[in-house]
């Protein structure tokens, strides 16, 4: 039986469960770059993130009984959880990797400008003080503002109340306020997010 570009990731599910690589294949094609931007903000590493999609995508294949439908929880929803705990690892292992991508693209010479290096260098000061942030407040971050989750998904994703999540993002401007305002890169009174 053919796949349909239409299907629901809930039925791609079905079918990957008695075995269907059509419905797999859909299912990594639909979704690799979502969760590979997710996997990204966690490990700050391009070939880290890669490998962690790749990792939770194989967990999948290997046993699809995991998802259980009955959960009611959106595909995504869940598999945002398989994927943030394969990046999370992989960043616990590989931390010399946190940043790499960051500091790779310099400005060259002939971009010159002033305002170019500039932008660029507190654009790698902001991932790098999200990088620096403790793991929970992190993910918190990045599922509601680089992700585009509302509070209530990424606050199921992670397993937590609503409160928790608003109380884990504040703390994280907090932090990131603060880490670049010690750097000069901000202004006391200026908010950050």
């Amino acid at each position: 039986m053919a796949v349909s570009d239409d299907s629901t990731d809930e039925s791609l599910m079905g079918r990957i469960q008695n075995g269907d690589h059509q419905a797999f294949s859909c299912l990594v094609r639909r979704h690799s770059e979502l969760f590979y931007a997710c996997a990204y903000r966690v490990c700050g590493n391009r070939e880290e993130a890669e490998d962690a999609v790749q990792d939770a995508f194989l967990k999948l294949w290997k046993n699809p009984m995991i998802w259980r439908d009955d959960k009611g929880a959106k595909f995504t929803t869940w598999f945002y959880r398989i994927v943030i705990n394969a990046a999370t690892d992989r960043f616990r292992r590989n931390k010399k990797y946190v940043a790499a991508d960051y500091l790779e693209n310099e400005p060259s010479d002939k971009d010159g400008a002033d305002e170019v290096m500039h932008k660029n260098i507190e654009e790698k000061a902001l991932e790098l003080a999200i990088q620096s942030l403790p793991e929970r407040q992190k993910l918190a971050l990045n599922l509601c503002f680089y992700e585009g989750l509302s509070n209530k998904e990424a606050a199921d994703i992670l397993g937590i109340g609503l409160k928790a999540l608003e109380s884990l993002i504040m703390r994280a401007k907090a932090s990131i306020r603060d880490t670049l305002n010690a750097q000069g890169l901000i202004e006391k009174e200026k908010k950050y997010g």
